[in-house]
């Protein structure tokens, strides 16, 4: 017979920032509120707090090792965890702790379900095979039809096998609404911005292929041509020590005489009023996104999007021809095209007020109706009460 009351390991190499990381939080909150028990191994973070307020335990962990003898005697220690604690179901949401955690729960006897949160680059035989733990859960939960289909290409998994969960956001939370104007404020005087200045956001970890160089040069671009008016890039983003591309991010702001026009901010806390602060929001990826949370909590907020039209975020973007004009939410550009992603922004920085607060009515509800929180923590219960025979979706 099932436990009323499943136990629900989740493992995560850290709880820094990121969209694996704040659903490994949400998902722990989901199993608590149904009335399960919910344990999360990580190495930290400065996410671990907000993880404990669900009501979660956390067990510290070298949960990001990857040498592979660290990871066979992780082995030991996870199935030490499963015995103790009575776990039922083990989920991970890494590649090195999945390694680890599928051969702790083949020689513990409890089901394995893996997310795979990322579109992992695999360029040699080894990555490949490194990479493919992540299809190997008992069940496979793709972040976004893009991903989806990228497992079952790169490794033949069956279709069977695979559950298509989108990255939920926060309606609540991302709710204009109750972003309160002070807020905001505090991040626009953080970033010296004046009452007159508008905002272009791109909110991503600073890594090359984030594309913040691409967006730099397009708004070199801009104010080349003068269109760039009173507008501020803000690049909001921790380097994660990449100090290289940091700076060459800052001597291309130089070399473009943008100093007064674009700044690296490094991380901030408050996305929600983030967002609000901004004119327009973009996606400059240069490689697929396997989600792109941005696109969606951007939206969500009502701030129209400009993204790259690469991986998942052609699925959470209405654009224009796939919608009629007055149906977009957004735009969709080629990636690594300044120029193309140049004259999205200069549409976006033309439109008028009420054009701009029709369109961010359509994304808020858009996004509201395709990718909410809620039918994400529903989605991945009814994963587990499938493996367990549980019902905890039935008490979420």
């Amino acid at each position: 017979m099932a436990k009323k009351h499943p136990t629900i390991l989740q493992i995560i190499p850290e709880l820094d920032t990121g969209g694996a990381e704040l659903s490994t939080i949400e998902i722990a909150d989901a199993v608590v509120r149904a009335g399960g028990r919910a344990i999360v191994l990580t190495e930290g973070g400065r996410l671990v707090q907000r993880l404990r307020d669900t009501g979660a335990q956390v067990q510290f962990f070298p949960a990001a090792v990857k040498n592979p003898i660290r990871l066979m005697w992780n082995v030991r220690r996870i199935a030490e965890v499963v015995r103790r604690d009575e776990v039922d179901l083990i989920h991970s949401r890494s590649r090195a702790p999945a390694w680890s955690s599928l051969y702790a729960a083949r020689r513990r006897g409890v089901p394995f379900v893996t997310t795979y949160h990322g579109a992992y680059g695999e360029k040699t035989a080894l990555k490949h095979l490194y990479n493919s733990v992540m299809a190997r859960g008992d069940v496979v939960i793709a972040n976004s039809r893009y991903t989806a289909e990228l497992i079952r290409s790169r490794y033949g998994t069956p279709a069977k096998k695979i559950e298509v969960i989108y990255r939920g956001v926060d309606g609540t939370l991302f709710d204009p609404a109750h972003i309160a104007a002070e807020r905001v404020a505090a991040l626009r005087s953080a970033w010296e911005i004046s009452e007159d200045e508008r905002v272009v956001l791109q909110a991503a970890r600073l890594t090359r292929w984030k594309g913040q160089h691409v967006l730099i040069e397009a708004a070199q671009l801009l104010n080349a041509q003068g269109r760039l008016d009173n507008t501020v890039v803000i690049l909001a983003g921790d380097a994660q020590g990449r100090g290289g591309y940091r700076a060459s991010l800052a001597d291309a702001i130089r070399a473009a005489g943008l100093e007064n026009r674009v700044r690296l901010v490094g991380h901030v806390d408050d996305m929600a009023a983030a967002f609000l602060a901004a004119h327009v929001a973009v996606v400059a990826s240069t490689e697929p996104e396997a989600f792109g949370r941005a696109a969606t909590e951007s939206q969500v907020v009502g701030t129209p999007v400009i993204s790259t039209n690469i991986g998942a975020p052609p699925e959470t973007i209405l654009s224009s021809p796939r919608v009629a004009e007055d149906a977009a939410t957004g735009w969709l550009v080629p990636p690594a095209d300044a120029a193309q992603l140049a004259d999205a922004l200069a549409a976006a920085l033309a439109l008028a007020p009420e054009e701009r607060a029709r369109m961010g009515a359509r994304a808020r509800a858009h996004v509201l109706d395709s990718f909410s929180l809620k039918a994400m923590k529903e989605q991945t219960l009814k994963v587990y009460d499938r493996l367990l025979g549980t019902k905890l979706a039935a008490g979420e």
